[in-house]
């Protein structure tokens, strides 16, 4: 009986195939924002750019608005390696280092080009901090200046007393407090329901947060006070990576390197549009006067002197080196 056995050629074919599929490696990333958010437009592009330069031999799934995980488990996640890649609002770590703080301190950063500088004085800190748990931060972009949402103008401090602020972390929280208000903890993606049913009268976030959730259908007024530049940190499990060979690691570090640069022009970008977007849809924007800017920088202060007593000496050298290379540009 005639047998059909295949030549030595077509099974070195067969074999190199099956490798080049026992290497493909499929990564899903978790994001707590919303698809309009260009946070997550821009991880979406992240993941095409890495898509395209490996060939396809990495593939990274952004599950975006917490569809994946909630916020508050990204981070344990990623570090078990359930999931391989996420982004967090980098302050929800506050409870954990100081260092974590240092970007929602009032009057340390006040512009993207100090907010990217900032940025590159602690990336050294963050990047050791989240080694130690099998964690390795990818890229950070910031949010634009922080501002106040309200349904009335703000004119006075008084206004603050006993006003409940969503203040989506520990140290927007603190300042909340300062200025005698009442925080409340509230995800992006429940800040409509939380103003409808008097959970919030006032929010902490950024014009491009009130543009995508439509601010205008819960409130009249936002005051750009421009409090700091928050960020938002794209980080991957250290294992997942070092299980993908060296042309692919080059490859998605490439494509973070450009994701960053890329996510901190769309934020400039994206400020001004929702800016004009809030106008265009009946909201009264204006910056804070005398009275309300003296409070605001009171609560800033008392702020800042609290972290000072809560930071190790490293972190302080690294916010003062910030600080004087700051001051001398």
């Amino acid at each position: 009986m005639h047998k059909n056995i295949a030549s030595p050629l077509t099974l070195a074919l067969a074999c190199a195939l099956a490798a080049g599929t026992a290497q493909a490696a499929e990564w899903n990333m978790a994001t707590p924002y919303g698809d309009a958010s260009f946070h997550t437009q821009n991880n979406k592009q992240f993941a095409e750019d890495v898509a395209e330069a490996t060939d396809g031999d990495l593939s990274i799934n952004v599950h975006s608005g917490g569809s994946l995980v909630s916020h508050e488990e990204i981070k344990p996640s990623v570090r078990r390696g359930t999931v391989q890649a996420g982004e967090i609002f980098l302050s929800i770590l506050s409870n954990e280092h100081p260092i974590f703080e240092v970007d929602t301190l009032p009057g340390v950063a006040g512009s993207y080009d100090q907010a990217y500088e900032l940025w590159e004085a602690t990336r050294p800190m963050i990047a050791e901090l989240f080694a130690e748990e099998g964690l390795m931060p990818l890229y950070a972009v910031a949010w634009p200046a922080q501002g106040i949402y309200t349904d009335f103008e703000l004119t006075d401090e008084e206004q603050f007393e006993g006003l409940r602020v969503r203040a989506p972390n520990i140290n927007t929280q603190r300042f909340v407090q300062n200025l005698g208000g009442i925080p409340t903890e509230t995800e992006e993606s429940d800040i409509p329901t939380a103003f409808s049913t008097g959970r919030v009268d006032a929010m902490i976030t950024s014009s491009s947060t009130g543009n995508a959730m439509t601010a205008w259908d819960y409130v009249s007024h936002y005051t750009e006070a421009n409090l700091w530049l928050p960020k938002n940190m794209v980080f991957i499990n250290q294992r997942a990576f070092d299980r993908l060979d060296e042309a692919t690691q080059e490859a998605l570090l490439e494509a973070a390197e450009r994701a960053e640069k890329r996510g901190w022009e769309m934020s400039k970008e994206n400020n001004q549009e929702s800016l004009e977007a809030l106008q265009e849809n009946g909201m009264t924007v204006s910056e804070p006067n005398e009275d309300v800017a003296a409070a605001l920088q009171e609560a800033g202060d008392t702020l800042f002197e609290s972290w000072q007593e809560r930071a190790d000496e490293a972190t302080l050298e690294v916010l003062e080196d910030y600080r004087e290379q700051r001051d001398a540009n």
